[in-house]
């Protein structure tokens, strides 16, 4: 019997997708090091993350959901977000982005809707980089993120370790257009400080 034929959606994230949303990253803490999470959530330890993504601003998220005819069933299959990369004010232009699909939502292309509908909704905020760590290996996020115009800057060997062993993160970094950079406007006019080796 043919399946019947079902739409992907994607929207912004809200407080309904809790549930689902924290059994779909639950996955990957169990059973995969994509993540470094070592522990399960329950929905109200994850709450603060998924409120700390809103509809506007530079930290977004987005859901991608299985839509089915009747418009009854919408079954998450992805989200997309982007994060803060660092908390120090200077690092404010830059977000860290990733991507977590359904077990069984790969090779459908997802990643890329989510992709390019978080990439379409970050275009006006005032961001200038883009960074992704990819836990290796992983040869379908390298692509994802390569077909995104992320270049590769370095790699982070067993720099995590879990389920016994140490794991690499490769880093990979994506230029996005600001609606404005004056450089005269932010430029130090002071003597620069010393250099430093710790970021």
């Amino acid at each position: 019997m043919p399946s019947e034929r079902t739409e992907v959606q994607v929207r912004p994230g809200a407080e309904s997708d809790l549930g689902a949303l924290t059994d779909l990253y639950n996955h990957y803490v169990r059973e995969t090091p994509i993540t470094f999470d070592t522990a399960v959530f329950t929905p109200e330890e994850r709450r603060p993350w998924l409120l700390s993504h809103p509809e506007d601003g530079p930290y977004r998220l987005m859901v991608a959901t299985d839509t089915d005819p009747t418009g009854t069933s919408q079954r998450i299959l992805g989200y997309a977000t982007s994060s803060p990369f660092r908390a120090k004010p200077a690092y404010a232009t830059s977000v860290e982005v990733t991507v977590y699909l359904a077990p069984d939502a790969g090779g459908r292309g997802i990643g890329t809707l989510l992709y390019k509908a978080l990439f379409e909704a970050l275009a006006d905020e005032d961001l200038h980089r883009a960074y992704a760590g990819i836990a290796q290996p992983n040869e379908a996020s390298t692509r994802l993120h390569e077909r995104f115009g992320f270049r590769n800057v370095g790699t982070y060997r067993e720099v995590g370790r879990k389920f016994g062993r140490y794991w690499d993160v490769a880093w990979y970094e994506k230029p996005l257009q600001a609606p404005r950079e004056d450089v005269s406007r932010t430029a130090p006019t002071a003597s620069p400080s010393p250099s430093r080796t710790r970021r």
